[in-house]
């Protein structure tokens, strides 16, 4: 009897939604930073055994948006109601209300198993979690509760075994040997994003995208050449540095993920263009993959 589904993660921007993804998966396929809307896209993760598997969507963190890029992230939310076979709505130890009522709204009256994680329970207290226990069901009775820490790995285990009793039986919708629904490209978009959210502060992190435009497989080495895109000149100039320097420290640290990730090693060139604010522009959103 194999079991099968989708199990979609939604909270607010960084309580550890992407997290929680890598630890289940049990290797980084989400990007994470303290930073929030690290996450953009809706990512496909899957947990496979002979038994089952388990098909995680990590989503961007619930916001208002301010332009046509958010909306796109917002759209990415709604959709996760529609196809659920499980639904995790995450928090963090101490958030004791829902950013969008909307959404509470939906996971009360959903018929669709919830459970409501409480994450981050390593910087809190027992009187904390309890508090944010009681306040949690209140507002969704019908959730079953998990406290745990995804930063730390604790109670992952036995998130995965309530996930996969929560399965229906179902024969794998991929491939058992494919890790995302996502391409190469894309994998090698969001690491590099990554290291500029780590390394650049203020509003350079949130104004780039990233677009890899060659992705070259020989049996030793993988040549990547991959596109900044930014909204302004001064932001380009940010981003390079003096004499390449910033640009390059994004570069060598990009290199040594990508080289974990794909097991070879990796020739990575990194060029920045101004794309005049792609963030409201319709037509870039689309080629972006908004």
């Amino acid at each position: 009897m194999h079991k099968a589904g989708f199990v979609n993660i939604i909270g607010s921007p960084n309580v550890g939604k992407s997290t929680l993804t890598n630890a289940i998966l049990g290797q980084k396929l989400a990007i994470t930073t303290a930073k929030a809307q690290t996450t953009r896209h809706r990512i496909l993760g899957m947990r496979n055994t002979n038994d089952y598997q388990l098909i995680l969507s990590d989503t961007p963190g619930i916001i208002t948006p301010a332009y046509k890029l958010q909306e796109s992230m917002m759209e990415a939310i709604q959709s996760v109601f529609d196809d659920a076979d499980v639904l995790i709505y995450m928090v963090e130890i101490g958030e004791k209300k829902g950013k969008d009522e909307r959404v509470i709204n939906r996971l009360s009256k959903t018929n669709k198993p919830v459970i409501l994680v409480i994450n981050k329970i390593d910087i809190g207290n027992q009187e904390l979690l309890e508090q944010t226990i009681d306040a949690w069901k209140a507002q969704l009775p019908n959730a079953q509760i998990r406290s745990i820490s995804a930063l730390e790995k604790f109670q992952i285990d036995e998130i995965v075994s309530q996930l996969v009793d929560l399965l229906p039986v179902h024969p794998p919708y991929f491939p058992k040997d494919q890790l995302t629904d996502k391409s190469e490209r894309f994998v090698v978009n969001e690491i590099i994003r990554e290291k500029i959210l780590l390394f650049y502060d203020k509003e350079i992190p949130y104004s780039v995208e990233v677009d890899t435009e060659a992705f070259n497989v020989s049996y030793k080495l993988i040549k990547i050449r991959a596109v900044i895109h930014v909204e302004r000149n001064s932001q380009k100039g940010i981003l390079i540095g003096h004499k390449g320097a910033a640009l390059k420290k994004v570069g060598t640290l990009a290199r040594k993920d990508l080289e974990q990730f794909f097991q070879r090693k990796i020739h990575l060139e990194l060029f920045v263009k101004v794309s005049k604010d792609w963030r409201s522009n319709p037509n870039a959103l689309k080629r972006f993959g908004y």
